[in-house]
């Protein structure tokens, strides 16, 4: 498979893109006021402990607390850097065990797991991590581990024969999946920047107050090449000069073998115009997503939950129905690990694909979904295709999807996608205007609204206005207000000479 890292810098953000085949497989988005925030460490203070949900909530300066589940007290946890975890279970060290009593009030070193999503806040551990470019430090911590994704036995039994000469008492260590094939120079070297950079965030924790960050885990731009330009990627272009020269300053710092493959893009047509990477972006902002023969998927996207829903279209096929879903439903299956994969789709998903009544090729379908989905980082869980042609399964949520990155809440809808109908607001218009008639006698009313609303009451011979003012013995004149959304409107009280529109809502 070919790999590639497609760069675009401009000034208001910078778009990583992760190519494989040449199709879009992944895409981070940094902002100067949207920081990525996992990785960071924190000195904070508990403000509540609740053992019914078996976590805390944790101030760390926030507008929102964190939230530390039991599970990331101590050394028995998923630690942030997931797909680098070590295959044995680490020895349980002083201090640092699961079940430690955490109490109010309490100051506690927090490191950020999960980006803060909707209402919700920032996930957090109290095992620290550090990732360099080949090994990951764990302070407070004894063993050795190495990355799953090494799979070679002998590659695995010689890196793990090196953490062990060179580590320093007190540290854990993790060999990452990069890390294969290096001696034990470059990874001792890799050591040693870690430690000094302990020791500065250790003499930071003595010295912060607390609510404060003590340290901040490395841009966007730096973690994407630290932690995925990897072997297999075969070129990294940049279409930003200035961007080239720190990212060449980077690599040299840490691995110049891969210098040759880092390019500058000079063409005259935006560098993801040309790589087709927009469209792609823009099938991952839409509801809707067509395949290639008519058939389409529906996403449909909540806090918690995540909807997927196939649909045959346009496919008529040539053979019987059975044949014809399985064959939509496997196209279906390889497009929707796509779209999990690059929207960044995370919690809970449920998949409605078309029905199938051979339990064959639902076991087909399911081991292609199984297949696509290890092509991610992200840890996933799925159950196998009921009768009913539904998969339920989980996905890893680090970071708030692309949906949420991209996309902000509609200020009309306020991100429902729907809006109140003409006759809802007329209706609602009508209730109001009535008690305002009964709590104040009042016969003079002016209404401002929406223009396309002021047309909709004033039309016709019986207008809807007409038979409002009717039913309630008063003369109402209407305003046109293009401030105004569809669904809103204002009263201004003639006798009063103000607007009384809050007064009388329900």
């Amino acid at each position: 498979m070919k790999k590639e890292i497609i760069i675009n810098s401009t000034t208001s953000e910078t778009r990583i893109a992760i190519l494989e085949d040449s199709v879009l497989a992944e895409l981070f988005v940094e902002r100067p006021e949207n920081e990525r925030n996992v990785g960071d460490i924190y000195k904070g203070v508990v403000r509540k402990v609740l053992p019914g949900m078996r976590a805390a909530f944790v101030n760390i300066g926030w507008e929102m607390d964190s939230f530390l589940h039991f599970s990331d007290l101590g050394a028995h946890q998923e630690r942030w850097f997931e797909e680098e975890t070590s295959e044995e279970e680490p020895e349980p060290s002083s201090g640092r065990v699961a079940g430690i009593e955490l109490k109010t009030k309490q100051e506690i070193i927090v490191q950020i797991t999960k980006e803060p999503l909707g209402s919700k806040g920032p996930r957090i551990t109290t095992q620290i991590s550090l990732p360099g470019r080949f090994l990951v430090l764990i302070p407070n911590e004894t063993h050795v581990g190495v990355s799953r994704r090494v799979t070679d036995f002998k590659e695995k039994r010689r890196l793990k024969r090196i953490l062990k000469n060179i580590q320093v008492k007190g540290f854990g260590l993790i060999a990452r999946t990069v890390s294969t094939g290096k001696d034990e120079h470059i990874l001792a070297k890799d050591l040693k920047v870690l430690l000094r950079l302990w020791k500065k965030v250790e003499q930071r924790i003595n010295s912060a107050p607390i609510c404060t960050r003590v340290y901040q885990d490395v841009s966007l731009t730096s973690s994407v090449l630290r932690d995925l330009f990897t072997p297999d990627i075969e070129r990294l272009v940049i279409d930003s000069p200035k961007l080239k020269r720190e990212v060449s300053r980077y690599l040299k710092g840490v691995d110049d073998t891969y210098l040759n493959r880092l390019e500058l893009y000079s063409g005259k047509v935006p560098i993801f115009d040309y790589y087709k990477i927009e469209p792609e972006i823009e099938k991952a902002l839409s509801r809707k997503v067509w395949l290639t023969g008519g058939e389409y998927i529906v996403i449909e996207q909540t806090e918690a939950v995540v909807t997927i829903d196939v649909n045959s279209g346009r496919f008529i096929g040539k053979k019987d129905y059975e044949a014809n879903a399985l064959k939509v439903n496997l196209k279906a299956a390889r497009e929707i690990c796509q779209q999990l994969r690059l929207r960044d789709l995370g919690g809970i998903i449920i998949l409605d694909f078309i029905d199938m009544f051979d339990e064959k090729n639902r076991k087909k379908v399911y081991d292609e979904m199984k297949r696509e989905l290890k092509k991610s980082r992200a840890k996933v869980d799925l159950q196998p295709i009921s009768p009913f042609g539904i998969l339920e399964m989980t996905r890893q949520r680090i970071k708030p999807s692309l949906l949420y990155t991209l996309n902000e809440p509609c200020p009309t809808c306020n991100g429902s996608g729907m809006v109140a109908s003409k006759e809802t607001v007329v209706t609602r218009l009508e209730r109001w205007v009535k008690r305002y008639r009964q709590k104040t006698g009042e016969r003079g009313l002016t209404i401002q609204a929406n223009p396309e609303l002021v047309s909709y009451l004033a039309q016709g011979m019986k207008s809807r206005i007409r038979q409002i003012m009717w039913r309630n013995k008063m003369y109402i004149t209407l305003e046109r207000n293009e401030q105004l959304r569809i669904e809103e409107f204002k009263g201004y009280s003639w006798k009063q000479k103000r607007d009384i529109t809050d007064e009388f809502m329900a």
